[in-house]
């Protein structure tokens, strides 16, 4: 079964230049991008990256 998952990702503009973003409901990630495009592709690598970590998580909690 593949599921798909939707989270919202906030865009705001960096003082130094550049976007960081960050996920409401997802408490201290975030990440940032010189463009707005850098940006969203950065925002898509590091929410990839959490879940898949969630996952491997949960693998290794079901070994225990």
């Amino acid at each position: 079964m593949n599921s798909q998952l939707c989270y919202t990702a906030a865009f705001e503009p960096a003082e130094e230049g550049g976007y960081i973003v960050t996920f409401p409901a997802i408490p201290g990630l975030a990440t940032q991008g010189e463009t707005l495009v850098e940006a969203r592709a950065m925002a898509a690598d590091c929410l990839r990256a959490y879940l898949e970590s969630l996952r491997k998580d949960e693998e290794l909690v079901r070994q225990l």
